[in-house]
């Protein structure tokens, strides 16, 4: 067995293969990361976007693990299920997380955990995108994880809430998953290149592309700093809660 290095809990491809005692569990680590990182702050630096595409990559070994089944296709259409699944069971853990803890979150402290400068700019995203952000911030880090708990900070409607955080988790998982399973049969059969070779290379790729929106923002927005998002948190209280979205 190899040596472990803290640099592989950045690598998707280390939760997918994970064995405990001899026993594959990747497609339970899987599932639990999609639920932490959009219903837990612990998940904004998990590898959510370059997991599904290469869950995609291994859906069968993945799908293994639970069903015996043939066929390429119903493999990638159970595992994007059971990953939209975790996505709408996160995402309303943070809706309700959010929906209680209302403006304690702006008081909070940072730590390696939660950054408020991260909440304040999911804040903003928000605020410009109102419910089409639930949908938008699926597909973008940090975004994601902040989204359906500044839903529940400013009580957006629970129905309309539920509707946007259904969608926006099938059209994520069918979309990246789907994406990695065919590209690599494409890739495989049209140039006789196996993805699986070049792991690193799709990571890194897809990483640039979901940060990209990220920095445009950034650059075009101000920056938010420390400071900014502690005035921001006086200012929540001042205001108290929003207006229902």
């Amino acid at each position: 067995m190899d040596s472990f290095h803290w640099t592989q809990l950045l690598n998707p491809e280390f939760y997918i293969n994970l064995h405990l005692g001899g026993v594959p569990v990747g497609i339970y680590v899987v599932l639990f990361i999609v639920f932490a990182e959009t219903g837990l702050f612990a998940g904004f630096f998990l590898p959510g976007d370059s997991l599904l595409f290469l869950a995609g990559i291994y859906s069968g070994e993945l799908m293994a693990t639970l069903f015996s089944i043939e066929g390429g296709f119903l493999n990638v259409l159970l595992l994007s299920v059971l990953v939209a699944l975790a996505g709408i069971i996160g995402n309303m853990f943070g809706y309700w997380f959010g929906a209680r803890s209302g403006t304690y979150l702006y008081q909070k402290e940072d730590s390696f955990w939660f950054k408020k400068k991260y909440l304040v700019q999911s804040h903003e995203f928000f605020e410009k995108h109102g419910g089409r952000a639930i949908i938008f911030a699926r597909f973008l880090p940090v975004i994601r994880t902040f989204a359906p708990i500044i839903a529940g900070i400013v009580q957006m409607d629970k129905k309309k809430f539920m509707l946007y955080n259904v969608i926006s988790s099938f059209l994520w998982a069918v979309t990246l998953i789907f994406a990695g399973h065919y590209l690599y049969g494409f890739f495989l059969d049209k140039f006789n290149i196996d993805l699986k070779s070049y792991i690193e290379y799709i990571i890194l790729i897809i990483v640039a592309v979901t940060t990209v929106p990220l920095l445009i923002n950034a650059l075009k927005g101000k920056k938010i700093t420390e400071e900014e998002a502690r005035r921001e948190s006086n200012d929540s209280d001042d205001s108290n809660i929003m207006p229902p979205v």
